[in-house]
């Protein structure tokens, strides 16, 4: 810096003024990226305490449940909108490069949860899928470490009627504007309402963490088991007894006739909404329609082709029905099925290591689905700690999708992704621990197809499972759109599903009544998957002997859980790196 004064006085000003405009922008870059932390560390510690516990099984066990009112909800919309206001007052191009992906990714979370509350979601907290009063059951099958852990939940549950009551009344609300899921998809729900009022406490799903307390001392235990029954009893029951009577004789008898998003208030839009949610792209629902029956039919002449592989002589719709009827295709009991999904799991554990460097620390348990929910739930679903498969109707459940079932749900997938997402505890939470599903179920749908470089379907049967498996969701982009922008309805949704896939009929009717009841959710697997691939494509073309498949899924997975457009920006990074992935040591 000394040598400054010993030029000319011009080339001496010049520099001086490069300089201060150097550390000034730097300036700029600290301030903005100190401002913009605060927000999102605030935010989101706000976040957590408006809705304490839930699946996040980081989270310990809390002694509440949220606050549902009408009051709740509007300080939680105008909560949001000023936080997007101080988003929108930081300039992002001062933003370090770090933070410019955190503020791409954390925006579209605000946004999201703005539109939700203009929409006025919570007006609907009970669909086909998903219901308020089933999400409790997670917490009660998440693992309890501590005494506190238990006697916060018991003060949970004896907040459960005022949580349920406000809850009624936020589906009274929907109910006066025509705001509801469709009538048909609710019809039998109620079986697991009566799954609790007609349950001994001690048998209740409520009572599950009580029936093993590792590390709780016994005069504990026996105190605690008895506070859990008479909470039960005196408190829990009694309410589900007014919930069955209001989801029987007021909500279900009310729900809408009709099945479309657009039919809703404010219905077109709404579905828009729901789609740049669920996908995080601006796409046209006549698009996603178009680009579906593409697909399909794409799929459709691979899975012809490999039909032939088995020598199987018939046509196509007549292979459906072997798969379908045949014995073979299905487990004799519970317990074997759950065995050969633990066996397909084993097996991808001996190839880990060839396809990602990275491998998380967590372990996940293998378990049936809860008898409450089988009735009406998926063939399985995978999270943190947890692969559930469900052992409901066993001839609805063919074990030649089982490898991809497994693949998508547990590991390399849901049980998978979500960990190593958590462990990257350098990253802000807000992407530690939210799930965005078109990146979290495109990964998962991607990791089915990676089970063919990874040698895991051993059988033709397996290999058309894994393409009845793609066509499935390539069908979902047809249906979905179909259903709720073109007017189909639920026997031409079915029809068309039992037409072109190998799944069940059961579960062709449980698919398309959560589609119906969830607008767009459905379209996050295929565009998710389709975006992977093509990045992974462009990749290869561009590094070729360079491309290393290591780190490129450590890649994708090093992110979180990210809107799509984020990804695409990495991978275009990586191949401007020349495919050096986050951990160099590890490929």
């Amino acid at each position: 810096m000394g040598n400054i004064f010993a030029v000319p006085v011009w080339t001496g000003l010049a520099l001086v003024a490069v300089v201060i405009g150097a550390s000034g922008c730097q300036q700029h870059k600290e301030d903005a990226n100190a401002r913009f932390q605060a927000i999102y560390t605030t935010e989101w510690k706000w976040r957590q305490e408006q809705f304490p516990d839930g699946e996040d099984s980081q989270k310990p066990i809390a002694d509440h449940l949220p606050k549902m009112d009408p009051a709740s909800q509007d300080a939680r919309l105008k909560y949001w909108e000023d936080v997007m206001s101080k988003l929108e007052a930081i300039p992002r191009a001062e933003l370090s490069p770090e933070q410019q992906i955190n503020y791409d990714i954390y925006r579209p979370q605000i946004q999201v949860l703005i539109t939700n509350q203009r929409y006025r979601d919570f007006e609907m907290p009970a669909n086909a899928d998903t219901t308020f009063w089933t999400d409790l059951g997670y917490t009660a099958r998440r693992p309890f470490r501590t005494l506190q852990d238990y006697k916060n939940w018991l003060a949970q549950m004896k907040d459960i009627p005022r949580y349920y009551h406000e809850q009624m009344d936020e589906m009274r609300a929907g109910l006066k504007r025509g705001f509801t899921p469709p009538k048909v998809t609710m019809e039998g729900r109620d079986a697991s309402i009566t799954a609790v009022t007609d349950a001994k406490p001690e048998d209740s799903l409520f009572y599950t963490p009580f029936k093993d307390m590792p590390g709780i001392t016994s005069a504990d235990q026996a105190e605690l088991r008895a506070q859990a029954v008479s909470t039960i009893r005196d408190v829990v029951q009694p309410v589900y007894v007014e919930l069955l009577k209001f989801v029987r004789t007021e909500y279900v008898p009310g729900c809408r006739t009709t099945l479309a998003a657009k039919d809703l208030p404010d219905g077109a839009n709404f579905y828009k909404a729901k789609i740049l949610e669920f996908t995080t792209l601006n796409m046209d629902p006549a698009e996603i329609h178009s680009l579906g029956e593409s697909e399909v039919e794409r799929l459709h002449n691979e899975m012809v082709a490999v039909m032939k592989e088995t020598g199987f002589k018939g046509d196509f719709p007549a292979f459906l029905k072997f798969l379908r009827a045949d014995p073979q295709f299905y487990a004799k009991s519970a317990d074997e099925l759950l065995m050969r999904a633990s066996w397909i799991a084993k097996k991808f554990d001996s190839k880990a290591s060839r396809f990602f460097g990275y491998l998380p620390r967590a372990r996940f348990a293998i378990v049936p689905v809860p008898d409450d929910l089988a009735p009406f739930y998926t063939a399985g679903r995978g999270g943190p700690g947890v692969y559930l498969v469900n052992t409901y109707n066993l001839p609805s459940r063919p074990l030649y999708n089982l490898t991809a079932l497994t693949l998508h749900e547990s590991a390399p997938g849901h049980a998978f992704q979500m960990p190593v997402a958590m462990e990257h505890t350098n990253q802000p939470e807000f992407r530690q621990h939210t799930y965005i599903s078109a990146f979290g179920e495109g990964w998962a749908l991607y990791c089915e197809q990676l089970g063919v470089e990874m040698s895991m379907y051993e059988t033709p049967y397996d290999r058309f499972g894994m393409l009845g498996y793609q066509i499935w969701r390539a069908a979902r982009l047809v249906v979905d759109t179909g259903v709720h922008s073109q007017g189909w309805t639920r026997e031409r949704a079915i029809a068309y599903l039992h037409d072109y896939t190998a799944l069940p009929e059961h579960e062709i009717e449980t698919e398309v009544d959560r589609y119906i009841a969830w607008p767009g959710q459905a379209l996050s697997y295929y565009l998710g998957e389709r975006e992977i691939l093509a990045d992974r494509a462009k990749a290869e073309k561009a590094l070729g002997a360079n491309f290393n498949i290591r780190a490129f899924n450590d890649t994708v997975l090093e992110l979180g859980s990210v809107p799509l457009p984020v990804l695409r920006a990495r991978i275009d990074k990586f191949i401007a790196e020349g495919g050096k992935g986050p951990y160099p040591d590890m490929e």
